[in-house]
């Protein structure tokens, strides 16, 4: 990979909103369900998930309205202030009231900052063969970077200077690589790719987030009911095979240019749902959970790739980079608490067919957000080689043209010389139809062969490109 300084700079932002943010998440659910009982926690990270995807979403008209003002940095600037007056309460919570609204206005900030982050991501790796190796490279440190500070367990004042810290970085590594890329919009080209092409690429890839991250939520409360005893800390050693699946599908993703990527995805999401149906038939929940962490991996690193390559491409590239996390937090808030209810409840019958439909319906987001491209053989590369070359190649128009240009011919000698490269009519009738004498057009004839270093009319023809 070749790491210029904004490259280095979006990859660090991005790991740092990763951490940030579910370190953030990590505190909040902990201390809500202090304060206010397990009841209360689903629903209240609903509350947070919410708010971050009014920051993702509403950073790119913020972004917008700040750069006519001529001041683009200002919306990640006031974005730090924001999360850290919500952070400050959630490191050391007053009330349950006070956390959940100031921990929307936590996840609002972070949200604001999160779309910046994938927007210089975005932004430096437009057009970069590595750039799912960046995604899930940057997912895996920010994972790390949970993990150490949940392994050394560094909670109230000293959690909330490095949080702190680390909104202060993403803000300022942002704007960088987001100045550079400002005036590089890459040029589309309206016939082979047209604009509703990508927009119906776009609205099927958020369809296609929004089911995969339900069923990946399923498994996630099929595992986490599974081992409600707590066998599994699922905060310590799992996190590291969830950063090591991360890295490794940005690496597998850019295999082939990434034609691949959407058929390791399904692979990955046909895992999951038969991991789920295994738990449910009386497997290990350990099997289900192993899968959980490597499937989480894949699929942020595939949301974040797809829509971070998508993003210099559309109309507005600040919204769309940071789709396919705001896509997933929707999801996430809205449909968590009934695959809860639904897992809880103990219907394994309801909670197979559930998977079974939701795989299905996976399969054709897949197909009509056109995941499913297959490299091209060696005989198809060859066919558009050709078809290439036949396209840039000259017209017969224009090899004339050339021609003519080249020898320096005047009018009346292009006309002779067009008449007698024609066909082999006899050159008293060439002279007829031009209304010239015999002798004119062999003196012209003449300087055409000394012209063009050519001694007869066949040799004439043959040098003059025909059709």
């Amino acid at each position: 990979m070749n790491l210029s300084k904004p490259k280095i700079n979006a990859l660090l932002a991005l790991a740092l909103f990763t951490f940030a943010f579910l370190a953030a998440e990590f505190r909040f659910d902990t201390n809500i369900g202090l304060l206010a009982g397990a009841e209360r926690v689903v629903l209240a990270q609903g509350f947070i998930l919410g708010a971050s995807v009014i920051g993702l979403i509403g950073y790119a008209p913020l972004l917008g309205h700040a750069q006519r003002k001529g001041q683009p940095q200002a919306v990640v600037s006031a974005a730090v202030p924001i999360a850290i007056l919500g952070l400050t309460q959630i490191q050391s919570p007053t009330s349950p009231l006070a956390l959940e609204i100031l921990g929307c206005l936590a996840f609002l900030g972070l949200g604001l900052l999160g779309g910046a982050a994938h927007h210089a991501f975005s932004l430096a790796f437009q057009d970069d063969p590595k750039l799912a190796t960046g995604a899930g490279a940057a997912y895996a440190a920010g994972i790390l970077m949970q993990f150490v500070t949940n392994l050394i367990d560094c909670g109230g004042i000293v959690e909330l200077i490095i949080l702190g810290a680390a909104t202060i970085a993403i803000s300022a590594l942002s704007v960088v690589p987001q100045k550079a890329a400002e005036c590089s919009s890459p040029a589309i080209n309206p016939f082979v790719e047209p604009s509703h092409a990508l927009a119906k690429q776009a609205c099927w890839s958020i369809a296609l987030v929004m089911i995969l991250a339900c069923l990946f939520s399923t498994l996630d409360n099929v595992v986490t009911f599974s081992n409600a005893h707590g066998t599994i800390a699922v905060q310590t050693w799992p996190r590291l095979f969830l950063a090591a699946s991360g890295l490794a599908a940005g690496i597998v993703f850019d295999l082939a240019e990434r034609r691949y990527m959407g058929l390791v995805m399904f692979g990955v999401t046909v895992l999951s749902t038969i991991s789920i149906l295994a738990v449910e038939a009386g497997a290990d929940p350990i099997l289900g959970l192993i899968v959980f962490y490597l499937s989480s991996g894949f699929f942020v690193t595939f949301f974040t790739a797809t829509f971070t390559q998508l993003a210099p491409r559309m109309h507005v590239s600040a919204f769309w980079a940071g789709m396919g996390r705001a896509a997933n937090n929707v999801c996430a808030f809205t449909t968590s608490g009934v695959s809860l209810a639904l897992v809880t409840s103990g219907n394994v019958a309801l909670i197979m067919i559930g998977a079974v439909v939701l795989l299905v319906a996976a399969c054709a987001a897949f197909v009509a957000a056109g995941l499913f491209r297959l490299p091209q053989t060696e005989q198809e590369r060859e066919h558009q080689q050709l078809a290439e070359e036949a396209l840039a190649a000259p017209s017969i128009e224009e090899q004339r043209q050339v021609f003519i240009t080249d020898h320096a011919l005047t009018p009346r000698e292009v006309d002779v010389l067009m008449a007698v490269t024609q066909d082999e009519r006899p050159l008293k009738q060439v002279a007829e139809e031009l209304g010239i004498s015999m002798r004119m057009v062999q003196r012209h004839l003449s300087s055409i062969y000394q012209k063009t270093d050519t001694q007869t009319r066949a040799g004439l023809t043959k040098a003059f490109p025909s059709a």
